[in-house]
């Protein structure tokens, strides 16, 4: 057991310079996650007591990402895409922590919040994007999302765990002399998320990374294979944004508390991390559409077993299905993403960041339309009928990402071949 553990450490230390640094980053970062994309929702589901309120935050979480990827735009003109980056790790971690310290929460409050989170984190995401897609090739970026999906799979375990057992026991405790509140909780965990931020840019220092040649990198035409991959990029998005809030409300409704949601999200995640980084270590580029096939599958079985049961034992069955389809989803489509910005790029000349900035718009509407569907149901049906529904129409729609993709993979290999010949 430990002389494989060793082997993969040292396959690991093989490895180019900034792809340890990105994956070291990205591995402390990831640590933020679970708390951003999982107790955001369930401290607005505990405070408000309401499932349209977390759907509006987090509508507004990604108008900030969009925001932002337009101004990273222009400032990776006079700085560095690294330096862009740990300011947006820094930054999420700030505004995290100034929002548990929030004492009132209403929609202007929430919606104002998640824009500025969504602005700091837009700085992660683009510029995670633009970093990793220069350090890397198509050869070992199933290596690269796969070790990545791992430690967040990993973190999925550990930290819902912990941060739920401490959320689940802080209420009534004492600390110098005050009577503490699981909100209370959540202001101490957001302390630490600050120091865990600041330990993942002085990690990213380390690096030696280079901005590409900044030119125009806004286009409202692109040839016919990028706007397929954005069609792909607004079917993720669609579902993504479920993701992200659909655990929390659903757990919280149905289940019990934060510390059943930490469980449940821990055991899900389990079952994920060791699968995610095995594949990643062993798939080639041909097996991603088999792996990205089984991941939506997954996903709409558990949208099923939500709407159908609708109760603890759905939810929980939901739950365990999400974390395992997020990261095989990743691990399939963000190589698949690069790979279509590396031929989209040899054919139209075109700055590297102009595809990350419509990537980002063409995820937008796809939240945007996920957001929308599930606030329509809330307020034009009953909230029971959004929880059970919406998700399953998403799942179904999410589907028909598998022909697409299979698609503009065979369109790539076509053009790619084109291009050798010339």
């Amino acid at each position: 057991m430990l002389k494989n553990i060793f082997g993969e450490y040292r396959f690991f230390r093989s490895q180019p310079l900034n792809i340890r640094t990105l994956l070291a980053t990205n591995m402390l970062y990831a640590l933020l996650l679970p708390i951003i994309e999982i107790f955001v929702g369930a401290y607005i589901m505990r405070n408000t007591g309401s499932p349209a309120y977390v759907a509006i935050y987090q509508l507004c979480m990604y108008l900030g990402v969009v925001v932002t990827s337009v101004l990273n735009g222009v400032m990776l003109r006079k700085f560095g895409s690294a330096l862009l980056y740990g300011f947006g790790i820094i930054i999420s971690a700030i505004v995290l922590m100034v929002m548990m310290f929030v004492s009132s929460i209403g929609i202007l409050e929430l919606g104002f919040t998640g824009f500025i989170l969504g602005a700091s984190t837009g700085f992660f995401w683009t510029n995670r994007y633009l970093l990793t897609l220069n350090a890397t090739n198509d050869e070992n970026r199933n290596y690269f999302f796969g070790l990545e999906s791992f430690f967040f799979s990993l973190w999925s375990i550990t930290v819902p765990l912990i941060v739920g057992a401490f959320l689940a026991t802080i209420e009534g405790k004492y600390l110098f002399g005050s009577v503490l509140e699981v909100n209370n909780g959540y202001q101490i965990i957001t302390l630490f998320s600050l120091l865990i931020a600041i330990s993942a840019c002085l990690v990213l220092s380390k690096g030696k990374f280079s901005n590409p040649v900044q030119r125009k990198f806004f286009y409202l035409r692109f040839h016919p294979l990028w706007r397929k991959l954005l069609t792909l990029a607004a079917l993720k998005g669609m579902v993504q944004g479920f993701l992200v809030t659909a655990p929390a409300i659903l757990v919280m409704r149905l289940v019990g508390d934060e510390g059943s949601l930490g469980l449940i999200q821990g055991v899900g995640g389990a079952i994920t991390a060791i699968l995610v980084y095995t594949l990643g270590r062993i798939a080639k580029p041909k097996h991603r559409m088999a792996i990205f096939g089984f991941g939506l599958i997954v996903f709409f079985l558990g949208t099923l077993f939500n709407a159908l049961l609708f109760s603890a034992v759905g939810v929980i069955l939901f739950v365990l299905c999400k974390v395992l389809f997020q990261p095989l989803h990743d691990l399939a489509y963000f190589p698949t993403m690069m790979k279509t910005i590396d031929a989209v790029k040899a054919i139209e000349q075109r700055n590297e960041y102009a595809y990350i900035l419509s990537h980002e718009i063409g995820l937008f509407f796809g939240r945007a339309f996920g957001m929308a569907l599930f606030i329509s149901f809330v307020y034009l049906i009953s909230e029971d009928f959004a929880l059970k529904y919406a998700l399953v129409i998403v799942g179904a729609v999410q589907l028909l990402s598998l022909p697409l993709a299979k698609n503009i993979i065979r369109e790539i290999d076509h053009d790619l071949v084109s291009l050798e010949r010339e």
